[in-house]
């Protein structure tokens, strides 16, 4: 799995590792953090929120094109101090005013520009790595292990960001309960009902500060909102130590991969890389085809990036906020982490050669099980949970299923027939088209937890009395990263296999501009979620996935005759 990387991998995935967990720790808490401050709805906030994803992705277009002309490296340095700033802005407390929305704004922007200077062109390094015939049949899995470092850094993020929210709440004499902020902004806005004051009298009663209990409603709610937009704004702070981290690991290993940072100007007037020319048509082949992956995963991106909005709507309105028995493990950063490592000793039982090593990763492995079922065995039979923690699913599951995935493709590739000389690993686009179907199975799932259950509209601002049981965001997000690990790193690897290349940084671009335009289109739930049934939105994005996927297999022919001498 790791045997035979060339080391630059690992110093380029460690620097992207740390980027990512501030990023995410940012994302986790952000849809929350424009309610809670600002009290918009979700159409609004989903608004902002997809505008910004959107912003974050479409950057690289125009990193990609810079760093085709000055060199990847410069523009990644570059990126990782206008991202800092950015982080730095957004984690100033501000008041719910103009000059509030403003900054934040700013904020925004500094974090997207930064974030298209530095992303795209570290994952062009991380291509140029494979350039070298010794290291090119590595690609695909390069990338894998690459997409999941990534997601370490996203794994532990929710979690941190509930933990300092937790802590800032504390030190305030209160505790989390997902619908006050909506009561609260009801009560400072004049238009509370009868039932919700009553309500929101009921939840001000299980704080922990007699202060807090003893105060009106008018001063409780503006307390809370304040207080609790301040924790969020703790957690924002996070990215700027992750970001040093980052900073530290590029420069302190630079020497590992200083030769992939080269754009083919560079490498012609230095003449230390061999630029493969392409005739004008084989370009436009490569060029053309490459679009029509990227007009695909457009719907996918749409589909996936609900994590942070409608997903967590439903995880906060529609979910249980408390688990038992088993499914308690999930919900402990450190068990799913320790149980994470340990797919990767158990993989080293199986690929270690020496008898010795066999050994180690054995035991290894069952210490962290042991450590694992310790801390399963400590934790309270009944755990309260916050909405933003499924957010540690997703990655979670791609750590984990890295290894399995790329011992089943490595299978597959081997696998050798007439019909299938170069082995029956399915290409790319394939795996793309699967990915798609993969992903609607997801949303099949949300609309079983849907049914029966009230409209956003009809429970105005509050949460469902009949809330469902975690698993069936757990298994939605376990699906839904199934459909990634098909798509994702695969397309990553896509791209910088067949981009022409003297437009690596561009079409490296352009796959993010094409994930930007999908982060955009994931606000239609949003602007749709008081306007429909509860199960509406889930099987639109449902629909979507399949015709996407139904279009890739019809184009499959076509994008692989273009990209076959690959």
């Amino acid at each position: 799995m790791f045997k035979g990387q060339p080391k630059g991998l690992f110093a380029l995935a460690l620097a992207n590792t740390g980027e990512r967990f501030g990023y995410y720790t940012m994302l986790a808490i952000f849809m929350l953090f424009l309610q809670a401050k600002f009290g918009w709805d979700q159409a609004l906030s989903s608004q902002v929120y997809s505008i910004f994803l959107a912003a974050v992705y479409f950057m690289p277009v125009l990193g990609g094109w810079l760093a085709d002309k000055i060199g990847y490296g410069k523009c990644v340095i570059t990126g990782i101090t206008v991202m800092f700033l950015g982080y730095i802005a957004l984690a100033i407390p501000t008041p719910a005013n103009g000059l509030g929305i403003a900054l934040m704004i700013a904020a925004l922007l500094l974090i997207a520009v930064g974030t298209g200077l530095f992303k795209g062109n570290l994952q062009v390094m991380v291509g140029n790595l494979y350039d070298d015939p010794k290291y090119s049949s590595r690609r695909d899995a390069a990338f894998s292990l690459f997409y999941m470092a990534i997601n370490i850094g996203a794994m532990f993020a929710p979690s941190a960001a509930t933990a300092i929210t937790n802590k800032f709440l504390s030190k305030a004499g209160l505790i989390y309960k997902a619908d006050i902020p909506a009561l609260a902004h009801q009560v400072l806005g004049g238009t509370i009902e009868s039932a919700n004051s009553a309500k929101l009298a009921g939840l001000q009663a299980l704080m922990p500060s007699a202060d807090v209990q003893a105060m009106s409603a008018s001063d409780f709610s503006a307390y809370y909102i304040d207080h609790l937009s301040s924790a969020y704004n703790m957690g924002f702070a996070v990215a700027c130590v992750s970001l040093i981290v980052s900073i530290a690991i590029y420069f302190g290993f630079r020497k590992w991969f200083k030769h992939a940072d080269v754009n083919a100007k560079q490498a012609a007037k230095a003449e230390s890389a061999n630029v493969k020319e392409l005739t004008p048509a084989q370009t436009k082949e490569r060029v053309v085809a490459l679009c029509l992956v990227f007009a695909v995963v457009i719907f996918f991106w749409m589909a996936f990036h609900q994590n942070g909005q409608s997903l967590t709507w439903f995880a906060r309105d529609y979910t249980q906020s408390f688990v038992s028995g088993v499914p308690r493990l999930g919900f402990s950063i450190w068990i799913l982490a320790l149980i994470a490592v340990s797919i990767y000793t158990l993989f080293g039982v199986f690929q270690t050669e020496k008898t010795d090593g066999k050994i180690a990763c054995g035991a290894v492995t069952l210490a962290l099980w042991g450590g694992a079922y310790a801390l399963y065995s400590g934790m309270p039979a009944t755990l309260d949970i916050q909405p933003q923690i499924f957010q540690q699913f997703n990655p979670f599951f791609v750590v984990f299923l890295t290894p399995i995935s790329m011992a089943i493709f490595s299978a597959l590739a081997s696998k050798k027939t007439a019909k299938h000389p170069k082995g029956m690993e399915p290409s790319a686009p394939k795996k793309i088209g699967i990915g798609m179907f993969v992903a609607a199975i997801g949303y099949l799932i949300m609309i079983f937890a849907s049914l029966g259950q009230a409209s956003p509209s009809e429970l105005g601002g509050t949460v469902s009395p009949d809330p469902v049981v975690p698993m069936y965001l757990v298994s939605t997000y376990l699906v839904l990263t199934f459909a990634e690990l098909l798509l994702s790193p695969m397309g990553i690897s896509f791209v910088s296999k067949v981009a022409p290349p003297k437009l690596k940084g561009l079409m490296m671009g352009l796959w993010f501009a094409a994930t930007a335009i999908g982060n955009y289109l994931s606000s239609i739930p949003g602007l749709l979620w008081k306007n429909v049934p509860l199960w509406a939105n889930w099987a639109i994005l449902m629909a979507l996935c399949v015709i996407a996927g139904g279009i890739m297999f019809a184009m499959l022919k076509k994008i692989e005759a273009a990209t076959a001498d690959e």
